[in-house]
This record gives C-alpha cells, sequence and structure tokens, in this order.
C-alpha cells in the first residue's frame, strides 16, 4: 500500500507540473514581477496553509497581526495540496501567501510561479543570510535567489531508551552511526522478538523516511547544485546496502514496518513508555511528544555522526511563499516576515512557556525555528533545566546538533526526486531489488521527471 501511495503522489506531482507549464510558467527568472515590497501594507491579505495551529502557531499570528493593523487577513486553514495549487494558479486565484513543504519552492519558482523575495527582505532590512541558519535558507534559494521565507527547523538525532540499553549493558556511545560494525552489535544485542516478530528494535533508523541523513551522512547526495537527481551516487547505494543490514539484523524491513506501524506514537503508551526501541532517529519535535510521559521513560539521546564522526543533521520544515499574481505581496512580504521574526518566536516562546506552568509535571524543551538567534534567546529566557538529566541530555544534543545541518538541495523537480528516492529505498529495503537496481532505478525515473521539469536533455 505504501509503495502504491508513492507512485500515485508521484504522478499528481507530474500531472501538477505538466498542467503548471501549460499555464505559461516558464523560467522563474525570465518571468516578469512587479511587486512594492517597499509600499505600506494595506488592504486585505490572503493566506492558506497554516493548518493546526498551536500556542506556537496562534501566538506569532497573533503577533504578525498587531504589526500589520489596518490589514484585513483571511485565512484558509487547509492543508497544502499540489492539485489544488495547480487549479489556482491556472485560474489566476491562488492568494497572498501560502505555507508549503521546502520540496516545492524549487519546482514552483522553477515554473515562474513564485516571486522572488529577495526585495521583500532587503526593503525590511532583513538578510536572509544572517536571519536563518544556512542550510535553511539554501533549502529556497534557488538560481541565486531567495523564493520564499522559511519556518521551523526539526534536526533529526537519536533518541535512546536508557533503561533498555542499561538492562543490555550498552553504551550510548555503541550508537554511533560512524562504526558501523559497533552499531550492528549492539543493534543485535538490543533486538527482541517473539515468533519470530520483534518486540523490541535495537535502533529504529525511521528509513526510508529519514533516508536523506544517511545518504547526506555517508558522503552522498540527492541533487547536485542544478538540481539534477543523484540518486545512483556510489555513495548513496553503500548507504542503502548498510540500511538494509540494520532492517535484515531486526528481522527484515517488512516485520519492522508493520511493528512500528502498531506503535502509539503520540499516546501514553509511546514506544519508549512500552520499551518498543532502544534508540531512534527522529526530529527534535518528538522530545516534545515524550516529554508529555516523562514519569514512565528513561531518555537521553546522541548526535547522528557522518561517516568521519562528526555530528551531523539535515534540514526539512516549511517555508512562505508569494505566488505570482498576489494581489497585495506587500502585505504578505511583512506578514511573513513578522511571523518568523526573532520578535515572533519570542511571543511563540512566552506563550509556549505560560502554558506549560499551568500543567504540573510538563517540561520545556525549547522551540527550533530555521533562525538561530531565535533558537537561542528562546533557550535562554524560557529553557531551563528539567530537574531530569536525561533530558537535559536530549535538549542539548538538539541545541548542539542543529548548527550541524546540511540542506538536501532544492530542484525544479524536488518534490519528485524525493518521491521517487523513497520508492527506490523501498523497494531495497524488501529485497524486490538490490540496492544498486533499485537506486539505478529511482535515478532514471528522478531524471525523466527533471528533464520533463526543465526542459533539459542530460545527456
Amino acid at each position: 500500500m505504501k509503495k502504491r501511495q508513492h507512485v500515485m503522489l508521484a504522478l499528481t506531482v507530474a500531472a501538477s507540473i505538466t498542467a503548471l507549464t501549460a499555464c505559461g510558467g516558464g523560467s522563474g527568472n525570465n518571468t516578469a514581477q512587479n511587486a512594492d515590497f517597499g509600499s505600506e501594507p494595506t488592504g486585505t491579505l490572503k493566506i492558506w496553509g497554516f493548518n493546526n495551529a498551536d500556542d506556537v502557531g496562534t501566538s506569532r499570528l497573533d503577533y504578525a497581526a498587531e504589526q500589520l493593523e489596518g490589514v484585513d487577513i483571511e485565512q484558509d486553514n487547509g492543508s497544502f495540496d499540489a492539485q489544488k495549487f495547480t487549479a489556482l494558479a491556472a485560474s489566476n486565484g491562488l492568494p497572498d501567501a501560502v505555507q508549503m513543504d521546502r520540496n516545492f519552492v524549487g519546482t514552483y519558482a522553477a515554473k515562474g510561479l513564485l516571486m522572488s523575495l529577495d526585495e521583500c527582505y532587503s526593503e525590511n532590512d532583513v538578510d536572509p543570510d544572517e536571519a536563518y541558519y544556512p542550510q535553511v535558507i539554501d533549502d529556497v534559494t534557488y538560481d541565486g535567489k531567495v523564493y520564499a521565507v522559511p519556518q521551523f527547523y526539526q534536526p533529526p538525532a537519536i533518541m535512546l531508551n536508557m533503561r533498555v540499553l542499561n538492562a543490555a549493558g550498552v553504551s550510548p556511545d555503541a550508537f554511533d552511526t560512524s562504526n558501523r560494525e559497533g552499531l550492528l552489535a549492539a543493534i543485535q544485542t538490543l533486538y527482541k522478538e517473539s515468533g519470530g516478530n520483534p518486540t523490541t528494535l535495537g535502533f529504529d533508523p525511521r528509513v526510508p523516511g529519514q533516508a536523506g541523513i544517511w545518504l547526506l551522512g555517508n558522503g552522498g547526495q540527492i541533487m547536485d547544485e542544478d538540481g539534477k537527481p543523484t540518486l545512483d551516487d556510489p555513495a548513496n547505494i553503500d548507504a542503502v546496502e548498510f540500511m538494509k543490514q540494520m532492517m535484515d539484523a531486526q528481522g527484515g524491513y517488512a516485520k519492522i514496518k508493520s511493528f512500528i506501524d502498531s506503535f502509539d506514537m503520540f499516546g501514553d503508551n509511546n514506544q519508549f513508555v512500552a520499551d518498543q526501541v532502544a534508540a531512534e532517529l527522529i526530529e527534535q519535535w518528538y522530545v516534545n511528544v515524550v516529554a508529555t510521559t516523562a514519569p514512565n521513560v528513561e531518555i537521553s539521546a546522541v548526535p547522528f555522526r557522518d561517516k568521519d564522526g562528526n555530528p551531523f543533521t539535515v534540514a526539512s520544515g516549511t517555508a512562505f511563499v508569494i505566488p505570482k499574481g498576489a494581489k497585495n505581496p506587500a502585505a504578505a512580504c511583512a506578514w511573513a516576515l513578522n511571523l518568523t521574526s526573532t520578535d515572533g518566536w519570542m511571543a511563540a516562546g512566552e506563550a509556549r512557556a505560560a502554558n506549560i506552568e499551568k500543567e504540573e509535571g510538563r517540561l520545556n524543551t525549547g522551540l527550533f525555528t530555521g533562525s538561530p538567534e531565535a533558537d537561542q534567546m528562546i533557550r535562554e529566557e524560557f529553557v531551563g533545566s528539567t530537574g531530569i538529566p536525561g533530558f537535559d541530555e536530549a535538549i542539548n544534543t538538539y541545541y548542539e546538533v542543529a548548527s550541524e545541518g546540511k540542506s538536501f538541495g532544492i530542484s525544479a523537480a524536488g518534490q519528485e526526486i524525493q518521491t521517487e528516492l523513497q520508492n527506490a529505498i523501498t523497494a531495497a529495503l524488501l529485497g524486490e531489488k538490490s540496492p544498486e537496481e533499485a537506486m539505478a532505478d529511482g535515478q532514471a525515473a528522478a531524471l525523466r521527471a527533471w528533464e520533463t521539469t526543465t526542459g533539459e536533455n542530460s545527456e
């Protein structure tokens, strides 16, 4: 079922790109842009995609609205949808600002459907290279121009279940991803099964979803500097071979996937409470989830390490774009920048801290914003010791690894490349194809999508 969903997503995105091209997109650099980003924001501002806002979201929405007095903000809270974006673009009905995954930014920028925001930043005295982590702004910089205002940065690291590790006599140092032999030995020691089915995973590497960090950490790349896919890079194939080794050491991918699907991931009996994992590669936001069950878990964390043994992580997240044809780009620019400003994030930090104080036993695990200044200020102002050493170690690990991140790259076929990567790795982990065959087939499919999107011939 998962493979079929991936294929359908690829077809949907490909169809969207074809439709967008037919709408008269063209190169982002060749399409005229008329926007006075320096004018006073007035009138009606229409935004789309800011869905499921919690205290962090609503506090920033309130802050941004206060800065745009006299602007009437109309919000479509529905999730971003590629087909809907295509339909609205064709009818010139896109709103003024849209939140989307950063994987989409290169695709739509290449088709001339997004405004370059270089003037948006400059007219508002914001230097994006200083305001955001380099890897975060790299996610939204296409052909030398910045096309989005990024928000959030959730670096992955390895969360440890110390109760399971201590019982087995395994040290946290065993989860050094640059030492494959040692890591596999730890996985085999910690793994438990019943009737041939997993009951405790020695390590959940979160693949294929987190495959990108394994590829980049091994010296590979998903795409080159021009956005052309590079899935068949030998370093990528080597990383996939190791992913399969980890899966095979724990009963095989099919059984692991079925076991993981049974986790109460967001509940009171999550995988760390139930001792269903000894370790898991997961983003920072999950520390906040596990913190709700703090009395029943014993966690810590260590960084993922690249092939040379250095702490390493990857960038991912959402961003705000301003479509070509936006009726109120000045207000959209000011709104997005205020929403992701240091003051906006500090308002979110204050709101989160206030809510935590109301709930006995709740821990403040910090916010990761995409802005190093905001991250540091929130940490200093609101994130003290939790009183639980393991949680403090986990929180510190995520803060320390944030600066070590790398962008996956940006491409005119970014989303399709990611989809084909997921499909290829799934086929390799299931043993349907060898890692080399799977990545070669994934590369061929991703390359076709890239050539269709860019109009370039790779030969």
